[in-house]
């Protein structure tokens, strides 16, 4: 399990019923287990003890491992266009987590590691980060991008990344959603996610996947049957 520079951090899962691209998917069986569950068992075996803020009836408490709790969530926090944000308060303010450290795990990226979530936690706890998170790299050529102003082209970035080649660009990464490390006070203070100062971890995206359809969950289930081969 790991350690914290405090014994007040909890892991928090949120799952809805609703799913446009994969309906039912957060119950769907994964290589014989439900996908909510690998988030579930990851949070209480890395950190010992998680919350599942769920509106999907079919799950018990019964279901859930040792450490877990299932959180009802209002069916008005259960939208497609329900903020995480909105979610997380909710959790914060029923729960009375204002004196905690948040670690969120999404149900969706059911790959990442327990050592992802040691990692992005331990930076946070090391370093003065409002917030931590695991992120992937992408193709750098959206440095390239901008936006129009009527007929003016104004660049996202350094204008002469317009004109560079590709493998001339930097590096670019963004969340892929597996872990965010945060404090419940500094979230309430910022109305929202802290993004003052955000620190990062590095993910593959071979472990990177976030399922939003039916070809997502068939291509993660064939890596996790692959690797469960491979061990």
């Amino acid at each position: 399990m790991t350690k914290f520079k405090d014994n007040k951090t909890i892991a928090i899962i949120p799952v809805r019923s609703g799913s446009k691209g994969l309906p039912g998917k957060n119950v769907r069986e994964l290589a014989g287990l439900p996908l909510y569950q690998y988030a579930v068992r990851q949070g209480t075996r890395t950190i010992g003890e998680a919350l599942l803020s769920t509106d999907i009836e079919d799950i018990i408490p019964a279901d859930l491992p040792q450490g877990a709790r299932l959180i009802k969530r209002p069916t008005q926090l259960a939208t497609d266009t329900t903020p995480m944000s909105d979610v997380i308060r909710h959790l914060i303010e029923t729960e009375a987590l204002e004196s905690y450290t948040l670690v969120l795990l999404q149900a969706t990226t059911p790959l990442r590691s327990d050592e992802d979530i040691a990692r992005a936690i331990q930076l946070y706890n090391e370093c003065d980060y409002d917030l931590v998170m695991s992120v992937v790299e992408h193709d750098r050529s959206v440095l390239k991008y901008g936006l129009l102003r009527g007929e003016e082209f104004q660049p996202m970035r350094e204008p002469e990344y317009c004109f560079q080649n590709r493998q001339q660009l930097p590096a670019v990464y963004a969340p892929n959603g597996a872990v965010y490390v945060f404090s419940a006070s500094d979230f309430i203070k910022a109305g929202g996610f802290p993004t003052n100062h955000i620190g990062a971890i590095k993910m593959p995206a071979s472990r990177s996947a976030d399922i939003d359809c039916a070809n997502d969950f068939d291509q993660v289930e064939r890596f996790i049957q692959n690797k469960t081969a491979d061990d």
